[in-house]
Order: structure tokens, then sequence, then C-alpha cells
């Protein structure tokens, strides 16, 4: 007889819980894995509540640990109080616990444990995070970092942030790259580019797309800014997002430049119709002030769409030499790349070309093989 499965527990809170984000990334990765390894004996640790609706598990070796209370319950009495009490209350006895949302639980003494750190902007920008969630984060993020068994950042530049910031040793931390689903392709169906501007209510004028939480550090202020001193009265610009923080005088700023006609937040937007909206976009622009991977510019290569980014943090890993990248303190550089994106034909086409090209080195068929390897080398 052999013998049996490893026992791996993933935190899938965010992935249940959370729309974009942590918990898109989660559910990639975890799909991933799932295609393939059908041996693992896989336990996906929810912490929603008895109500939670559960998707289908994403494979037949993946099964559901449900918590009867949610995730500000267990921020309260893990991180808070501090209460040693297992996530193997839950999970039942395992081998290995991965954390994908900064924190970490805490485990019986032998487990071994892996936590992913996508970035650090409550320290980098943090005028752009909610107070009380950037206390929470400053307090309990050094924390399980000291206590994980081996670290997973999103990029090269939340693996410095890491050994500069919190002194973490370089050889307790690998850099694991998001992927880019293969759903995001570019859309040609005229029929399925006027459904989904229908669908969000954009109409049919030319438009800039950004994406991601409307909150400061995605810095869609100065990008309107930016849409304002293009001086196209035809062109919009179209954000899609949930809700964030500290998003009023962003909507007071706008009505002020007198664009309270042409910005447009559509909300959270569906996962399938982001390569409709992305390929209905004369423009991705990304002007973010801090990002751990940043995967919306590599969706929108991906979909065949010229890329305006910034030049801060992760982002250049993931654009390359693929797009325009820009100052994203400088309103003048965000404008004068967007006008050459917007005008420039042969660059339009060259951008297009190069971005399919850089979208294709990121795979989550290639994340979840390297993940693979973390878990067995740590299971050593």
């Amino acid at each position: 007889m052999g013998s049996p499965p490893a026992r791996i527990a993933i935190d899938y809170t965010s992935a249940v819980t959370q729309g974009g984000g942590i918990g898109r990334y989660t559910r990639e990765l975890v799909r991933a894995v799932a295609r393939q390894d059908g041996e693992t004996d896989f336990r996906l640790f929810v912490a929603a509540g008895r109500e939670a609706a559960l998707p289908e598990p994403p494979g037949p070796n993946f099964s559901y640990c449900l918590a009867p209370l949610n995730a500000e319950w267990f921020a309260r009495l893990w991180h808070r109080a501090r209460l040693p009490l297992p996530i193997e209350t839950w999970t039942g006895p395992i081998d290995l616990l991965h954390a994908p949302d900064f924190t970490l639980p805490p485990v019986r003494r032998g487990v071994r444990t892996l936590l992913t750190v996508h970035d650090l902007s409550f320290i980098r920008a943090p005028e752009a995070a909610a107070p009380g969630l950037r206390a929470y984060l400053n307090r309990v993020v050094p924390r399980s970092v000291q206590r994980a068994d081996h670290i997973l950042a999103d990029s090269e530049a939340t693996r410095r942030d890491l050994m500069e910031l919190y002194g973490t040793p370089g050889e307790k931390i690998s850099v694991l790259y998001s992927g880019v689903d293969e759903h995001f392709k570019p859309v040609r169906d005229a029929e399925a580019l006027r459904r989904v501007r229908t669908k969000y209510g954009i109409g049919e004028a030319p438009y800039i797309f950004s994406l991601g939480t409307v909150q400061p550090r995605k810095n869609y202020a100065r990008l309107a800014e930016a849409l304002h001193r293009l001086d196209r009265p035809d062109l919009k610009l179209v954000i899609a997002g949930g809700k964030g923080w500290l998003e009023d005088p962003l909507y007071a700023q706008i009505e002020a430049l007198g664009l309270g006609d042409r910005v447009q937040f559509i909300g959270f937007a569906a996962d399938e119709d982001l390569p409709a909206l992305y390929s209905a976009a004369q423009v991705f622009a990304f002007p973010s002030l801090y990002e751990g991977f940043g995967l919306p510019p590599l969706e929108a290569m991906a979909c065949g769409v010229p890329v305006v980014a910034s030049r801060a943090s992760s982002v250049p890993e993931v654009v390359g030499e693929a797009g325009l990248l820009i100052d994203p303190l400088d309103v003048d550089d965000l404008a004068g790349a967007l006008a050459r994106a917007l005008d420039d034909e042969a660059l339009r086409a060259e951008l297009t070309r190069r971005g399919l090209e850089q979208a294709r080195r990121f795979s989550w068929a290639e994340s979840a093989r390297q993940l693979r390897e973390h878990y067995a080398r740590l299971l050593g």
C-alpha cells in the first residue's frame, strides 16, 4: 500500500466572499491546481458563516470546510484576541496550511505553513488605505510573516519590500507571479461588444477603460484630470470596480472638472464580461500608485488593447516593454501617453502585438506548477 495523500488546507474565504482582487487570484490559482493534481486531499476552509453559498468544488479531491463564523469574527478571535484556536478545528488534521490573503491562522504544532503576501501598500502608500484596516494590517501581517515557514510574494517588488520593511530573509520568500486566464483574448464579435456596452450602459462613445476598487491608491483622480486635459468631448472614461474607501473627493473632483457625464463608474464587472469590456476600449489605463502585481494590465494586453500604466512598484515587471509606462504623479505624462496611444496608429498596432506576446508569458498553469513545487518542498 502507498502512503496516504498529503492533506493541504487552503484558506479559501476570499475566493467565496470577494469578487475581484485577492478573491479572483485565489479562485484562479486553486482552479489551475485542481487541473494538475487529482491526488492530494485539499480542504478549502471558508469563514463565511453558515449561510454561505458555496460554488462547486474545483475538483473531486477538494472539499469545503465551512466555519460558522465570518472572516470578521475570525479576525477578532485569531488576530486581535490572539486566541490559539487552530484551523484544524474545522479542517480536521492537516499537513500544510496555505493562507493566500496576508494573515496566517493558528495551526497545531508540526503543521507546515505557507503565506501569500500580495503587497505592502498599507506601508508604502498609507494614505490609500482606510485607517482601521491599515492599523490592523500593520499589527497582524508582520506577525504572520514571522510565523510562516515560507512566504510567496506576487512580484520582485513585493519581495524587496518584505526584505526591506520587515527584515525578512530573502531565502524565506519566493516570487509567484499571477497568470492570465485563457478566456482573456481579443473579442472581435460586434454583437458581443454591443451587448456588453448595453449591459453596463456605456453607449456608443469611444472610451478609456480602467479597472480596480475605487480607492486613492488606484489614482483615478489624476486619470480624470488627464482626461480633462485631453480635451476630447466625445471620449469617456469607464471605471469598473467595487466601492472602496475615501472615494467622495474623487466624485467631487469629477464634478468640478465638468466630467460628470464623461466619467462612468460601472461598479463590479462580472469576470465573463471583462474580455469584451477590455476589447471595446480604445486604451486601458492603469496609473496605480502601488501594486503587488497588477493583473488588469496583463488581462488588457491579452485582449489586444494598448496599455498605459504606472512606472511604480511591480507594474513594470508585468507590463515590460509592451505598454507605455508613466510617472503616476505626473498628470501631463499620463495625458501625453494616453494621447499617443489613442492617436498614433502605428504605435497602437505595435503595443497590441507586444502586449499579446507579453501576456503569453504569464499563465495560471505555470503558477500552479510552481505552487505545487512549494507544497512538495514544504512537505519534504
